[in-house]
């Protein structure tokens, strides 16, 4: 269950959410257990446990934790080179590096490579990593 995983990240308690976000400790007990689905709850209720939980409505929805689940293993077990080049680029974005442009084209050309040349990733998966950290980055 998302919210349970979201608690241990945290170390929180089922009892600790339900208090922060004003709702019914049963409630949240009902969701956790499977006796309620969280789709079948209030957008209020949902908004508050996203709330405390910090992270979006939608993540709490069994689509976006399968969502973050497949984002989350298209940036990581890379080929070697490929997760070389994209953690150095993480890490220019992080440290504002004047050598952004060689590490944006290195991760580019390494992208291309993975999929094209190697056939280490799909065409899917190469379009995500694109999208995620060579086009949609600057903004």
């Amino acid at each position: 269950m998302m919210i349970d995983t979201l608690l241990s990240a945290k170390n929180m308690s089922r009892y600790r959410l339900a208090v922060e976000a004003g709702i019914p400790h049963a409630t949240l007990s009902d969701i956790c257990s499977g006796k309620t689905k969280l789709e079948k709850c209030s957008a209020e209720t949902i908004y508050k446990l996203a709330h405390v939980l910090g992270v979006s409505m939608e993540a709490l929805t069994e689509d976006g934790f399968r969502r973050s689940e497949r984002e989350l293993s298209y940036e990581y077990g890379l080929p070697e080179y490929l997760q070389h080049d994209l953690d150095a680029y993480k890490d220019g974005l992080k440290e504002q590096s004047s050598l952004l442009d060689c590490l944006w084209g290195e991760l580019y050309g390494s992208i291309n490579m993975a999929e094209i040349n190697d056939g280490m990733i799909t065409p899917d998966h190469a379009d995500y990593l694109r999208k995620k950290f060579l086009y949609g980055a600057a903004s």
